[in-house]
């Protein structure tokens, strides 16, 4: 049974940094490319981040890049995203998805991404 398993969301202050894991199962992790995607209450679903399984190659959107970093361990069926510099903004449930292809088209389009976690809330605050 394929499944994305997201951890290591919590509540951080801001200028903090957090370590989100996802863990996959159910599938050969290294065939798909795995995209973060963050949705905060009242807004809709935004991608933040991409990493394709064919180089590794990544994609971010603008409003989190030089802050976010993902990367993938494919014997241990895992990809992370690194969060530094937390803002309140940066306040949303976070959520690991499988996306169609091997390799990133966009960051943005959930219609990209065919399997979904559950999510981990990550809220900055003081």
């Amino acid at each position: 049974q394929l499944q994305l398993v997201e951890s290591g969301g919590g509540l951080v202050q801001p200028g903090g940094s957090l370590r989100l894991s996802c863990a996959a199962s159910g599938f050969t992790l290294n065939h798909y490319a795995i995209g973060w995607f963050r949705q905060a209450p009242g807004k809709e679903r935004e991608g933040v981040s991409c990493i394709s399984a064919s180089d590794g190659s990544t994609k971010y959107a603008e409003s989190v890049k030089g802050r976010f970093a993902i990367s993938r361990d494919n014997t241990k069926a895992m990809v992370y995203l690194q969060i530094n510099s937390l803002k309140p903004e940066d306040t949303a449930d976070y959520y690991c998805a499988r996306a169609y292809y091997a390799t990133c088209r966009t960051v943005q389009q959930v219609s990209e991404y065919r399997d979904w976690g559950q999510g981990t809330q990550v809220t900055v605050s003081s």
